[in-house]
């Protein structure tokens, strides 16, 4: 289990370097809140590649175990998200919790459900083949 707790730490440098593609290339091209939205889905493409280079060099065992992993990455993605986001950033809570809107656009929700149920479906269907 301590390995897929340290394989989180390598999805900040992933994260980083989406948000690079984004300020570089799409901010360029799109609004604000579109930039986001393309940026939330080559986040959750590049995770998804991650996340199945993992499993695929150390295949979860159980369901137990995909879905802890999926919950601890969950946890430990937005507790980096808000502290680091506040402490370092110094953004304030209320534009931290901004992309938590749907409403308004916001998608990110998206990228912490799959980092959340990557782990089960990658189980599930590396046990299919």
């Amino acid at each position: 289990m301590w390995q897929y707790i340290l394989a989180w730490f390598p999805m900040i440098l992933i994260a980083i370097f989406n948000a690079g593609i984004r300020e570089s290339i799409y901010a360029k091209y799109f609004s604000e809140l579109r930039a986001h939205q393309v940026s939330t889905l080559t986040g959750i493409i590049l995770f998804g590649l991650y996340i199945w280079v993992l499993t695929n060099a150390w295949p979860i065992q159980s369901t137990t175990q995909a879905v802890t992993i999926g919950l601890i990455w969950l946890g430990l993605t937005i507790a980096f998200e808000f502290l680091f986001g506040y402490y370092v950033m110094g953004h304030e809570w209320s534009q931290l919790l901004a992309d938590y809107n749907l409403l308004a656009g916001r998608i990110w929700i998206f990228v912490l459900i799959w980092i959340a149920i990557a782990p089960f479906i990658f189980y599930y269907f590396h046990n299919q083949i």
